[in-house]
């Protein structure tokens, strides 16, 4: 039966996915993993063939947006194949791509989520999901930086709403963006466009490591948060609207934060 099932892997090693979808990958003709979307800082390829018993091929970003994922494509009109991905499969836009294609092809699609850094961080600063409103990822920096991060955060603050800014990779070349060096990015912007959504007394929160035996979670001043060692990636940074006296209190208690953050409750 042609098939196609987008299992994820959750957010740190090989046992972070469901038991439904290790069952999935056991009974499956083919299965295809890709690491180029996310950083799973324990994951082992080997301890997760023994415990899945299966062969894995694994896949390179230009086989999905190249080549439109056609490895996978024609596997899966053959038989049951298993598409494995960091975190939740359809967080990546071309994931949906593939699913969308496969769909055409007369391909059934069938989805085993997985724990996303979007519930992960969230979670773990003490914030309320619903305060939350456009995420935006923060890209590694040049002569000329994007203003879309700091954009995109000046209009959630006006709404009042947190900004949930994922860190830039390149899995292949081992380059991972640290929360230091995207604050001091947006520093950069805010000296151009001085609107005060990024200064050093900005409160803002920084989590590393999401999903594993040991994050680091961390509210304070942008000022002494630039200068704080987070620890291994990957990395997340979260910006603050306004804030509920929960909200507060979580990130004094489970961040760190300075008590003068109580003063900003609305």
């Amino acid at each position: 039966m042609a098939e196609l099932v987008f299992v994820g892997l959750g957010l740190n090693d090989h046992n972070g996915m469901s038991l439904q979808g290790l069952e999935e990958v056991r009974t499956a003709d083919r299965v295809f993993i890709e690491f180029y979307t996310s950083l799973l800082p324990e994951f082992s390829l080997e301890s997760f063939r023994k415990l899945s018993k299966k062969r894995l091929n694994l896949l390179k970003r230009k086989d999905l947006e190249e080549n439109g994922g056609e490895l996978v494509l024609e596997a899966a009109q053959k038989g049951k194949t298993i598409f494995l991905v960091p975190g939740d499969p359809l967080i990546a836009t071309t994931h949906v791509t593939l699913r969308i294609e496969a769909k055409k092809r007369g391909i059934k699609t069938r989805i085993v989520h997985g724990s996303s850094i979007l519930s992960a961080a969230i979670g773990l600063s003490g914030l309320h999901s619903y305060k939350f409103g456009k995420s935006v990822t923060v890209p590694f920096s040049d002569e000329n930086p994007s203003i879309t991060p700091y954009t995109v955060i000046g209009d959630n603050k006006a709404s009042g709403l947190h900004t949930l800014c994922l860190l830039d990779i390149n899995v292949e070349k081992e380059h991972f963006l640290k929360i230091n060096d995207a604050l001091r990015t947006l520093l950069n912007v805010e000296t151009l466009k001085r609107k005060k959504v990024a200064t050093n007394d900005t409160i803002v929160v920084g989590l590393a490591r999401a999903g594993s035996l040991n994050p680091t979670v961390k509210a304070g001043f942008i000022k002494d948060l630039v200068k704080f060692e987070f620890g291994q990636p990957p990395h997340t940074l979260i910006f603050l609207g306004k804030l509920h006296f929960m909200e507060a209190e979580a990130l004094v208690v489970l961040g760190g934060a300075p008590e003068k953050i109580k003063e900003l409750v609305e």
